[in-house]
């Protein structure tokens, strides 16, 4: 056997023995209106610089003390609608201070005085409002409508920031199609007395044609789509003065098409910072401009890498400093944190991990520690640590197994943990910093103990380059050793993803576990190289060759299935969808004979056809790199095909677009090959809500029927 591969770890999660129970493939799919994942606690916040904590129960907030664990008070949803009659359930919180708290309200946001039972203020703006962005010390909201950027006062609901016919120009929206950490489009400055906004240049970007059925006849729906090696849009932030309401712009030369990314306000609102990456993605500069005049005042420093530069973090300034603030970097091989200041100095690095950072949480109170979310040392975890900005010296602060999400307190001392693991549905504990004493406040039950399934274990396995590859496979309740099942393989694959977890079901989506006990099949998923959080060698040996050492990582999980004694080696099917659809088919064309049968959703089958952002920075352009773009092709292996493939597209997929789909069934049908299609009328890239269980069934039932 050409693979050499042993397991490191095992751990097993039963869900039941003698339960009765069949989970069908439609309740697994719709499992969250069901009640089949684990419950949690609504409303669950800090209240601003308190020792208290807040969580919803029915339709009541209670407040609680942390240190006494002892219930303060609770505000109940009959005492607030004496305010707000037409409220039908317990609204959903955006801040908490100990007197106020702020929640939206169709197309308005309340601030409530929870303390007297009074409103103190309502800021209605537009109802088609969208990208809304609330600021509790402006007391206002900053929304798009169209193209266009407006904020909605108590005054005002409709303040223009942006007036602008040229469709082409868009403003307060994510630009670069959301790569580069970004998640919107607007930033208030610290104090609100200015709203920073991106603003993108399509002019030059290719229209796609997209099919609207629903009207009468079919209409044209055209959207910007900047595919690899084409014209891209150019960006450009803009700065709003909501004392004397102008509206200004960095002076920033974007007419080479670089990106705009990770901006930052200096906490005295004089400066943003910017992180400015050249097109090839190879280059960073960290760069500070002057509000006042839009000039760059400096740069603060640049990173380069032959393969590629992705800054996903924005700066974060250390309490009471204007200026110096803590940098996230994959520059050492491993996403670690740096401290700077705005002139441009390197302090220190302050943390030195051989592992992955994910985040800045907080401080604590005398500004002496930080509070970060990482890895660990087991890559398929999370978890918080505090760590000492002077010595870099940390502390776990997160001690079970698992996978967690930690709220810190204003004052640093106490903490919210909520996890889960493979055989922990989810708990949610309150503990204090100082000591690690936790209480816990939720322990969900098994919301599966009624049924029927079998068990996931974890697994680790040796590439063939000596990597670690962590998989887990998923047995049908009553799986008998002695007999032979047939196997699921499902595959994503691709950077900024990873599906062996340990967190609950193994983060599995509850289908599969449904679908291994129905149809008594082995259900099996492994992180190749290329996927999250192993640091940037794991992730960038892709670079210029999608699919080469995946599909080499992925084989290595089928060699480990075929030498288990209960495996029917002639019975593999393989399932993903986007890069996993791109995985699934390279992997059905690539390695004929290896599996019967495939079902690619969304595929990527050729990457020029891909956005400029994230297409460039993993392959570089078609122009640079022909040869990659080539052999990444999936159309040049459609002959190939050794079995029953089957690919399903949405009609108005925005991400994958539909070309993928058309033309590598153009290729089946000039090389007379039959290949199986369907289509999701006027579905985006996924298929979410009640059709979503007719997509799996179509899935599974398409395997089911081919994977003999």
């Amino acid at each position: 056997m050409r693979r050499i591969f042993f397991i490191l770890f095992l751990t097993t999660f039963f869900v039941g023995f003698s339960q009765q129970n069949t989970l069908t493939i439609d309740d697994a799919v719709l499992g969250y209106y069901k009640g089949l994942y684990p419950t949690s606690l609504q409303n669950l916040k800090w209240v601003d610089d308190s020792n208290t904590y807040v969580f919803q129960k029915e339709n009541e907030l209670i407040f609680t003390d942390a240190k006494t664990g002892k219930k303060i008070k609770s505000l109940s949803l009959v005492q607030l609608q004496v305010i707000y009659p037409t409220l039908k359930r317990f609204p959903l919180l955006q801040e908490i201070t100990p007197t106020h708290f702020s929640f939206r309200n169709r197309n308005s946001v309340e601030i409530v005085n929870y303390v007297t039972n009074q409103k103190k203020i309502s800021i209605n703006f537009d109802e088609k409002a969208q990208n809304t962005e609330f600021n509790s010390k402006a007391e206002a909201i900053a929304y798009t409508l169209d193209n266009n950027l407006y904020i909605g006062t108590a005054s005002n609901t409709k303040i223009a920031v942006t007036k602008i016919d040229d469709e082409n120009i868009v403003s307060g929206q994510a630009i670069h199609r959301s790569e580069f950490g970004i998640v919107k489009g607007t930033f208030w400055s610290p104090e609100g007395n200015f709203l920073a906004f991106y603003q993108k240049d399509e002019s030059n970007v290719t229209n796609y044609p997209l099919v609207d059925i629903t009207t009468y006849p079919a209409s044209l729906n055209n959207i910007k789509y900047p595919m690899a090696g084409q014209e891209s849009e150019k960006a450009k932030i803009g700065i709003y003065n909501l004392k004397n309401n102008t509206t200004s712009y960095l002076n920033i030369d974007t007419s080479d098409e670089h990106y705009l990314t990770n901006l930052s306000w200096t906490p005295d609102e004089k400066y943003v910072l910017v992180a400015e990456i050249n097109r090839d993605q190879n280059h960073v500069w960290f760069n500070k401009y002057n509000i006042e005049t839009g000039e760059k005042v400096n740069t603060l420093f640049e990173e380069t890498n032959s393969k590629w530069t992705e800054p996903e973090y924005d700066a974060v300034f250390l309490p009471n400093s204007n200026t110096n603030f803590l940098w996230l970097s994959e520059r050492d091989g491993f996403m670690n944190i740096y401290e700077y200041t705005t002139e441009g100095k390197l302090v220190k690095q302050l943390t030195n991990f051989n592992w992955v950072v994910t985040g800045i949480i907080g401080f604590d109170v005398k500004g002496k520690h930080v509070f970060i979310s990482g890895t660990g040392k087991d890559a398929r975890e999370s978890h918080t640590f505090k760590v000492n900005l002077k010595s870099g010296k940390y502390d776990q602060i997160t001690k079970q197994e698992g996978t967690h999400s930690t709220l810190i307190n204003s004052f640093g001392d106490y903490f919210i943990d909520s996890y889960s693991s493979l055989n922990i549905p989810k708990n949610i504990k309150i503990g204090a910093i100082k000591n690690g004493k936790s209480t816990t406040i939720l322990e969900a039950e098994n919301p599966l103990k009624e049924y029927n399934l079998g068990s996931t274990e974890f697994l680790t396995l040796k590439g063939v380059d000596g990597t670690d590859l962590y998989a887990k496979i998923t047995k049908p309740a009553n799986f008998d050793p002695t007999k032979k099942y047939p196997v699921l393989v499902y595959v994503y694959g691709g950077p900024h993803a990873q599906l062996v977890t340990n967190s609950w079901l193994g983060g599995s989506s509850l289908w599969m576990p449904a679908f291994a006990t129905l149809e008594n099949y082995i259900v099996f998923t492994l992180d190749n190289r290329g996927s999250a959080h192993r640091g940037f060698a794991f992730e960038s040996v892709i670079h210029r060759n999608l699919g080469d050492a995946e599909i080499e990582d992925q084989l290595t999980g089928i060699d480990y299935l075929k030498s288990l004694d209960y495996v029917d080696e002639s019975r593999i099917a393989v399932n993903g969808w986007s890069y996993g659809g791109f995985m699934t088919t390279s992997l059905m064309l690539r390695n004929p004979g290896v599996f019967t049968t495939a079902v690619a959703g969304g595929p990527v089958t050729d990457w020029k056809y891909y956005e400029v952002m994230y297409g460039e920075r993993y392959m570089d352009t078609p122009q640079e790199n022909p040869e990659g773009y080539k052999k990444a092709k999936v159309h040049n292996y459609i002959s190939n095909l050794d079995g029953k493939m089957l690919l399903i597209h949405g009609s108005v997929d925005p991400t994958v677009v539909p070309q993928h789909s058309m033309t590598l069934l153009q290729e089946a049908v000039k090389q007379k090959v039959q290949v199986d299609f369907f289509t999701y009328p006027m579905h985006p890239h996924n298929v979410r809500g009640m059709d979503r269980v007719h997509l799996v069934k179509k899935m599974l039932e398409y395997i089911i029927e081919n994977n003999k």
